[in-house]
C-alpha cells in the first residue's frame, strides 16, 4: 500500500535543509541529562514523564487495592483494622480515579499524538503544557503527604458531613492535592482545544480528522467546563472544616444534599473524561487492525460530542436515595438512558468496521476485543443502575463497585493499554514481543472477569460495599475475586517488564510497523523534535486502507514485527 499519497510536503526540503535539521537533531538528542527533561518544552517528551508519573501512581493505587482483596478473603476483619480498611479503599479510589484515570490517556497518549497527528510542531502552549505536568506532580505530593501522615478514610467521594466534621484524618490536605491537580486538568484541555482549533495541517478538515482527536477534542470540553466545579467542591469542603462555615454540614445550617449535586455534577462527566479518549483509541485500532476506514465516520466522531453534552446531564442519577423528588429522579432516569446511545452506537460502529474486515489478532487488537466486550457489560448494567427500583435495591453495595470497574479498568484500562502498544514503536522505535503481549492481553481479560463478575452476584445478594467484614455466605464469591485480582495484577505487570526490555533489546521499530494511515506513521519512530522536516499537506479522507492491499502482504509485515 502507498503510504505518501495520503500525505504530501509541501516543500520538499533542500538538501541543506535536511542536513541542518540532522545536526540540531542530533545535538538536541544528544541532551540527554535532567535538567533537558524537566525543562523541556516537546510535547512528546511531557508525554513521557507523564508516562512516568502516572504509572507510578497506578502501581500505588494498585497496592492499595492488594490489600482490600487480602482482607476480604475470609468473613472476619482478621488483617487490618475497620479504620485502616477505610483508609485503604479511599486511598485506592483517590489515586487510581484524580491521579491515573483522569489524566492517562488525555496526558500520555493524547500530548505525545495529538499534535503529531494533525501536523503541528507541538501544542499551542509548549510551556503551559510543562507547567500542567509540574501542578500534576505538586498536587500528587501534596496528596501523598497526606497519606504518609496517616490518610483519609471519606471516601473517593468526600461525602459531608463526615468530612467536614467527623472525619480526623488529613482531609484538607488531601482535597488541596486534588484542588491543585484540577487545574493540571483545565491546561491540558484548554491546551489541546487551542491546538485542534488553530494549529492543523493545511487540508486537515473536521471531517478528515482521526477519531481519536475528536474523542480528546469533547474530553477537552469536558475538562476545561466540568473541573472548576470539583475544584471549587473541594475548596468548601476545606473552608467549612477549618473556619466551621456553615455550607455543607446541617449542624452549621449547610446542606449536604448540595455536596452531591456539586460533586456529581463534574464526577459523572468526569466518566467520560475517563472513557472518551479510551474510545479514541479504540476507534484507531479497530480500523488498522480491520484494515478498513471505520463504518458510520461521522456518526462515531458527533457521538462523542453527545456524550460530553448529554453528560453533563445526568449527575442526578447518583442520587435516587438521596430524597431527591420522584420527579427529578424520573428525569434524571429517562436521560441516563438517553446518554446511552452515543455509546451505543460507537460499539455497533466498530463491530461493523470489523464486519467482513480483514481481522489481525496483534496484541492492541486483543485489547480491543477485550474492551469491547468488558465495556458492554459495563454499559448494559449501567442502564440496571438508570432504573429507579433496581438502583435502590443495589446501591451502595458491591454491584455498584463492579458496574464502575467494568466501565472504568474494563474500559479506560484496556483501551490505555492497547494504545501503548499501538504506539509504543512509534513512542521509543522499539518493538515488544508479540507474544508476551498477548500472553498479558489474555491474563487482564480472565483476571479482570474472574475479579469483578463475582461482585455483580455478591451486589444482587445483599453484600454492602465498604464493609471489611461480611456474613459467611459470601465468602465463596470473595475468595474468587481475589483470586481473579492475583491474575490481573500478575496481567498488569507483565508489560511494565517486557516494555523496559524492550528499550535495550526490543527490534527497532519502521515508521510504520503496522502499515497504519494518519499522520504520525509518515514521521520517523521516534519522531524529531519538530515532528515533521515540513509542514504535510493532507489531501485524502482518514483511514484509506487500500483495497490493493493482500493479506498476504500485511502477514509478511506481521512476521517481521515478530521479535523473536
Amino acid at each position: 500500500m502507498e503510504m505518501d499519497r495520503t500525505v504530501v510536503a509541501e516543500e520538499r526540503p533542500t538538501i541543506i535543509d535536511t542536513v541542518t535539521g540532522a545536526i540540531r537533531e542530533n545535538y538536541l538528542n544528544a541532551n540527554y541529562g535532567l535538567k533537558s527533561w524537566f525543562l523541556t518544552v516537546d510535547h512528546k517528551r511531557i508525554a513521557i514523564l507523564y508516562l512516568i508519573s502516572i504509572t507510578l501512581f497506578f502501581f500505588l493505587g494498585g497496592s492499595f487495592a492488594v490489600m482490600i482483596r487480602l482482607e476480604l478473603i475470609t468473613p472476619q476483619g482478621d488483617l487490618v483494622q475497620a479504620e485502616t480498611y477505610n483508609k485503604l479503599f479511599t486511598m485506592h479510589g483517590i489515586v487510581m480515579v484524580f491521579f491515573f484515570l483522569i489524566p492517562s490517556i488525555p496526558a500520555v497518549l493524547g500530548n505525545f499524538l495529538v499534535p503529531i497527528m494533525i501536523g503541528a510542531r507541538d501544542m499551542a502552549f509548549p510551556r503551559l503544557n510543562l507547567a500542567s505536568w509540574y501542578i500534576y506532580v505538586v498536587g500528587g505530593l501534596f496528596t501523598l503527604g497526606a497519606m504518609i501522615a496517616g490518610g483519609i478514610d471519606t471516601g473517593w467521594t468526600f461525602y459531608t458531613p463526615y468530612s467536614t466534621s467527623f472525619s480526623n484524618t488529613y482531609v484538607i490536605a488531601t482535597g488541596l492535592g486534588i484542588f491543585v491537580v484540577g487545574f493540571s486538568s483545565i491546561l491540558t484541555g484548554l491546551n489541546f482545544i487551542v491546538t485542534i482549533h488553530k494549529m492543523r495541517a493545511p487540508g486537515l478538515t473536521w471531517f478528515r480528522l482521526p477519531l481519536f482527536i475528536w474523542s480528546n477534542y469533547a474530553t477537552s470540553i469536558i475538562m476545561v467546563l466540568g473541573t472548576p466545579v470539583i475544584a471549587v467542591t473541594i475548596l468548601l469542603v476545606a473552608l467549612e472544616r477549618g473556619l466551621h462555615i456553615g455550607i455543607f454540614d446541617p449542624a452549621l445550617g449547610g446542606d449536604p444534599i448540595l455536596f452531591q449535586h456539586l460533586f456529581w455534577f463534574y464526577s459523572h462527566p468526569a466518566v467520560y473524561i475517563m472513557i472518551l479518549p479510551a474510545m479514541g483509541v479504540i476507534s484507531e485500532l479497530v480500523a488498522c487492525f480491520s484494515r478498513r476506514r471505520v463504518f458510520g465516520y461521522k456518526f462515531v466522531a458527533f457521538a462523542s460530542l453527545g456524550i460530553a453534552v448529554i453528560g453533563f446531564l445526568v449527575w442526578g442519577h447518583h442520587m435516587f436515595v438521596s430524597g431527591q423528588s420522584s420527579y427529578a429522579g424520573m428525569i434524571f432516569s429517562f436521560l441516563s438512558f438517553i446518554v446511552a446511545i452515543p455509546s451505543a452506537i460507537k460499539v455497533f460502529n466498530w463491530t461493523a468496521t470489523m464486519y467482513k474486515g480483514s481481522i489481525s489478532y496483534d496484541t492492541p487488537m486483543l485489547y480491543v476485543m477485550g474492551f469491547i466486550g468488558l465495556f458492554t457489560i459495563g454499559g448494559l448494567t449501567g442502564l440496571f443502575l438508570a432504573c429507579l427500583g433496581v438502583d435502590i435495591h443495589v446501591h451502595d453495595t458491591y454491584f455498584i463497585v463492579a458496574h464502575f470497574h467494568y466501565i472504568m479498568v474494563g474500559g479506560t484500562i484496556m483501551a490505555y493499554l492497547g494504545g501503548i502498544h499501538f504506539w509504543w514503536p512509534k513512542i521509543t522505535g522499539r518493538m515488544y514481543p508479540e507474544g508476551w503481549g498477548k500472553f498479558s492481553a489474555l491474563l487482564i481479560f480472565v483476571g479482570f472477569n474472574l475479579t469483578f463478575f463475582p461482585q455483580f452476584l455478591l451486589g444482587y445478594l445483599g453484600m454492602p460495599r465498604r464493609y471489611y467484614a461480611y456474613p459467611q455466605e459470601f465468602q465463596v464469591l470473595n475468595v474468587m475475586s481475589s483470586a481473579g485480582a492475583s491474575v490481573l495484577g500478575v496481567g498488569y505487570l507483565l508489560p511494565l517488564v517486557y516494555f523496559l526490555w524492550s528499550l535495550r533489546y526490543g527490534r527497532i521499530a519502521g515508521s510504520n510497523p503496522w502499515k497504519a494511515t494518519g499522520l504520525e506513521w509518515q514521521t520517523s519512530s521516534p519522531p524529531p523534535t519538530e515532528n515533521f522536516l515540513a509542514t504535510p499537506v493532507v489531501t485524502e479522507e482518514p483511514y484509506q486502507y487500500s483495497p490493493e492491499e493482500t493479506e498476504a502482504e500485511y502477514a509478511m509485515t506481521k512476521k517481521e514485527n515478530v521479535n523473536v
